[in-house]
């Protein structure tokens, strides 16, 4: 994706640089077990993780708060590049039903660093202004960054 094409006034974005390389952070991206454990803040957890990893495929992660109320996030696989990137976005649901509402498109990716390290790189793309400013008052920062301080954490045991 080139800079020219992008809309940085509707992007929220996320980069650290882990001491793992590429092909470990993107397993724990897209293996189940590990996804589980670092995807979205303590003392929230991950219900269920329905995932079809093909570009159209089903993205799909069940959110649970600490009272047991669970959040559902519908979406699909937009494109899929082993070890380098991962684009999923909500406003399409399985078969390329139109979800009503879309929020964003998510890219995520994994580049090589020196010393075996992986620059990652988390965008949220919004569709206007309005939309990324909701995401920021909901703690995008926050939160994207303390599930990333969590990955981080379980790419220490991998």
């Amino acid at each position: 994706m080139t800079t020219a094409t992008r809309k940085p006034e509707f992007e929220l974005v996320l980069e650290r640089v882990f001491d793992a390389p590429p092909a470990k952070v993107y397993k724990a991206w897209t293996d189940p077990e590990l996804l589980k454990q670092w995807f979205v803040p303590k003392p929230w957890g991950v219900a269920r993780i329905d995932h079809d990893m093909r570009a159209g495929g089903r993205a799909n992660i069940v959110m649970r708060d600490p009272d047991g109320k669970e959040y559902p996030n519908e979406g699909v696989f937009l494109e899929i590049v082993p070890d380098r990137k991962i684009v999923t976005t909500d406003a399409f649901t399985e078969g390329w039903v139109p979800s009503g509402k879309p929020f964003m498109v998510a890219v995520t990716t994994f580049e090589d660093a020196p010393g075996g390290k992986t620059k990652y790189t988390a965008r949220a793309m919004h569709w206007n202004a309005e939309t990324k400013a909701e995401h920021e008052k909901m703690g995008f920062h926050e939160g994207w960054g303390a599930a990333a301080d969590q990955l981080a954490e379980l790419l220490k045991t991998l």
